[in-house]
């Protein structure tokens, strides 16, 4: 080989080799789940007898699933009678948004650039796998172990989804949350479900547990630029004096009930409010930070689990270290 093809041939081999592991970090998307709840929904719609309709769900849906479905069935509880159930009820449902469903994979062509982006922020990055399924209409996105599993039926939903079928509150909920556009804010969605896959939780507390949620939304903007255009952000900005005070007299409880994944508490008017308590705290710890890159290495290594280690956390960020201050100032 001449000196001209060597240098040719090398230089093609260094663009193979940085282009290899840019291609092998890119996330892998599995939607073939949402194609077969179709069929089986299908199947079961046809049939009037209920033991041919769980046979239909079990063989077209369920049984064939992916990997991604049924971690999402563990995660969630999800049961062939709760998808039974979800289907006979809502038909008006499950038929206003049948197509955005099977669209909804179309529309995180940029995926490999978000989790990228994140990748910068965090290069101990591991990898993770999304998911597209149906669930039974609780939840959006989760994840189990290295899973990002996302809803189709809620975050492929919008403004014009009928949820006329469905019983209150569940029906003032869905259709605020759908308003949104969640499909919109897919990619956003997908970065904070990733940022889970990293760390360590659930949360033993509210505070553990809010801080777990508010650390994956900060990190999610901090990649993306963005937080969700959900109420608890609105709120969270203009009222964060009162929820601050509020939320220290409950931070230390075990149960989330009136912070996270509840109905609108009627102090508020609002759900989801850990989830800004948890960004603001984590917020205030990354601003205090010398060193930016190791503190968003600590926030997402943060193990959640942990109270000690949660409490350390807060106590670092300075969120309520104002209260502290004038607590110990001396009267007069």
């Amino acid at each position: 080989m001449n000196l001209k093809k060597w240098r040719t041939a090398l230089c093609c081999a260094a663009l193979l080799a940085a282009a290899a592991p840019a291609a092998a970090r890119s996330p892998a998307l599995e939607a073939s789940d949402v194609a077969r709840f179709w069929t089986a929904y299908d199947a079961v719609r046809a049939s009037a007898d209920p033991a041919e309709k769980r046979r239909a769900l079990l063989r077209d849906y369920i049984d064939p699933g992916t990997p991604g479905l049924r971690a999402f069935m563990q995660a969630k509880g999800y049961t062939p009678e709760c998808y039974l159930d979800a289907i006979e009820r809502y038909p008006k449902f499950w038929n206003s948004l049948r197509a955005d469903t099977l669209a909804l994979a179309g529309k995180t062509a940029d995926a490999p650039q978000r989790i990228e982006a994140l990748r910068r922020l965090y290069p101990p990055l591991r990898p993770a796998t999304v998911y597209f399924a149906i669930g039974c209409l609780n939840s959006s996105g989760t994840t189990l172990g290295d899973k990002v599993l996302i809803g189709a039926e809620l975050a492929a939903a919008g403004p014009d989804t009928d949820v006329s079928e469905l019983p209150e509150p569940r029906r003032s909920g869905l259709r605020g949350y759908f308003a949104t556009r969640p499909s919109e804010a897919l990619p956003l969605l997908l970065v904070h479900e990733y940022v889970h896959t990293q760390q360590k939780g659930p949360g033993p507390t509210l505070l553990a547990q809010a801080i777990y949620e508010g650390a994956a939304d900060f990190v999610a903007e901090r990649a993306t630029g963005q937080l969700p255009p959900l109420d608890y952000v609105r709120y969270g900005r203009r009222n964060e004096a009162r929820l601050k005070r509020d939320f220290r007299a409950e931070m230390h409880d075990a149960s989330y009930a009136k912070w996270l994944y509840n109905a609108p508490d009627p102090r508020y008017g609002v759900r989801d409010l850990g989830y800004y308590m948890g960004y603001a705290i984590v917020r205030d710890y990354y601003a205090r930070a010398a060193d930016r890159e190791r503190a968003l290495r600590e926030i997402v290594e943060l193990d959640c689990t942990d109270q000690a280690a949660v409490e350390a956390f807060l106590a670092r960020s300075g969120f309520y270290a104002d209260e502290a201050a004038a607590a110990a100032a001396p009267a007069g």
